[in-house]
């Protein structure tokens, strides 16, 4: 029984040798790319960083991949030079094309958003000021006007009701008519 479990261990651990072979390149857009799966042929050898096979797994005692090319062998043989490249732009001083433009898309979005919450305000603002004038002109006519009280019953305003609504609908002239504030920054 204990033989078994050792063979089953062994077989494994046989396994487990080639999971640990990596490629690393750089695709088209400048990205890092790690996979399991050797690069697409359009991947020019000078852009693989890693392969099966390098150096480091050579000396790890890993054997090297047959379906490895001349070309992608020499590439291996100087993994730390051409991982070290000026022509890297994706890893050139620790920063991230992707990251970067990931930041950049969402500070747009932000501001799109900001200036879409602002144009709200400003549609709301103005949508105020056109209601505040109608009520304020409708309160000065002199005509009589009729409410619905609580219960449901009809009542008319009197004149210290009606001079409170105007002060209100002055008010909200005031505030939403003129230039908009300017929001503190």
């Amino acid at each position: 029984m204990h033989s078994i479990k050792l063979a089953l261990i062994a077989a494994v651990a046989c396994c487990a040798v080639p999971a640990m072979a990596q490629w690393q390149w750089i695709d088209g857009q400048g990205h890092k790319v790690f996979s399991d799966r050797a690069p697409p042929p359009d991947i020019p050898s000078k852009n693989i960083l890693r392969q099966p096979g390098s150096a480091a797994t050579r000396q790890a005692g890993i054997p090297a991949s047959g379906a490895a090319t001349s070309a992608t062998v020499a590439t291996a043989a100087a993994p730390e030079k051409s991982a070290a490249r000026p022509e890297d732009k994706s890893t050139d001083k620790g920063v991230d094309k992707g990251l970067e433009e990931q930041k950049r898309k969402q500070e747009e979005q932000e501001a799109a958003k900001a200036r879409a919450e602002q144009l709200q305000r400003e549609k709301q603002r103005q949508d105020n000021c056109a209601r505040a004038r109608q009520s304020r002109t409708a309160l000065t006519s002199g005509q009589l006007l009729a409410h619905v009280n609580a219960k449901g019953e009809r009542g008319f305003m009197d004149d210290a009701t009606r001079e409170a609504e105007v002060k209100r609908a002055d008010a909200v002239i005031a505030s939403d008519c003129g230039p908009a504030p300017q929001a503190a920054q």
